[in-house]
């Protein structure tokens, strides 16, 4: 694996490839039917809450995942899950402007959220590496270059005003504007975010989980990136909350903790960012746009297509 792993075993790519091949075919199967997604989303969580998280998420905390902030991430990813069914299947919802900028709304505070993480970790001072909430990590100047690249990444959302429901018998919530640019910068950032901050971790909840809700996006249901990221997260935090000692003794993966690869991931993060924030800053002033009310990417082959698919 390079400089960022530690070499990976055949058994280990095996696992690997099962997760993110599982986190897709559960993604489709919850966006399947609207009973599908009730049943995934709702019921067996609901399960899961009453009999067997109480157990877990204690036992989890020997290895960083029985924490608070475990507990509101998988109860904030299922809250997006429910809500994003909300307006698929209720016509009147789709029609609201407020509904509609609520899905932006959520994902601007899950990237909020995690760039005051980054800034935290380099308060920490962990300059030759430490344990916090029983998860290595090590602070650097990669937490304060990825904390600014969430923010941009922040900055360049838009054209949620776009959002509408596909046609076909999935009723999927489809966003044009959020186009592969984006989509990239973000998977670039969030991958970053996970490799600084729940280092040993990120193989699945950084590469395998990214990979589970991008494929999707490119190659089975275009436009439709925000409810494929919402559902694979769901369901692997749901994962993580029942088998709290996957990643670290049933397939741990461990970084190479070496600090140039935590530098490098963030510089590339950052870039990508920069970059993305750039050109969308010109392409608004030279239309005169207002990315609070208008679709940017209107006039570009990747909208098209997806409004084109959809509509």
């Amino acid at each position: 694996m390079g400089i960022l792993y530690e070499q990976m075993t055949f058994q280990g790519l095996a696992i690997f490839l099962f997760v993110l091949l599982a986190l897709m075919a559960f993604n489709e199967l919850g966006r399947s039917t609207k009973w599908t997604g009730i049943l995934l989303f709702i019921i067996v969580p609901t399960f899961l809450t009453i009999y067997v998280w109480p157990t877990t998420a204690a036992a989890g905390n020997e290895y960083g995942t029985g924490t608070w902030f475990n507990w509101v991430k998988t109860y904030s990813a299922l809250a997006g899950c429910v809500w994003f069914m909300a307006i698929r299947y209720i016509p009147s919802l789709q029609k609201k402007k407020w509904a509609l900028a609520l899905p932006a709304i959520i994902l601007a505070v899950n990237i909020l959220e995690a760039a005051i993480r980054d800034f935290q970790i380099f308060s920490y001072g962990l300059t030759g590496g430490g344990v916090v909430d029983n998860l290595w990590t090590i602070s650097g100047p990669w937490n304060i270059m990825n904390g600014i690249a969430g923010i941009l990444n922040i900055i360049t959302i838009c054209g949620w005003c776009g959002i509408f429901i596909s046609k076909d018998k999935t009723k999927d919530m489809i966003w044009p504007d959020m186009i592969w640019a984006w989509i990239i910068a973000y998977d670039l950032w969030n991958f970053a975010y996970t490799y600084n901050c729940i280092s040993d971790h990120s193989i699945y909840c950084g590469a395998a989980l990214l990979l589970s809700c991008t494929i999707p996006t490119f190659f089975i249901k275009k436009g439709a990136w925000l409810q494929h990221r919402a559902q694979t997260l769901a369901l692997w935090i749901m994962f993580i909350m029942t088998v709290p000692q996957f990643a670290d003794r049933i397939a741990p993966v461990p970084t190479t903790h070496n600090p140039t690869a935590f530098f490098v991931v963030s510089l590339v993060s950052l870039v990508a960012n920069a970059a993305l924030a750039i050109y969308q800053f010109r392409k608004i002033r030279k239309n005169k746009l207002n990315p609070l009310k208008d679709e940017i990417y209107r006039e570009v082959n990747a909208y098209r297509e997806v409004a084109f698919e959809n509509k």
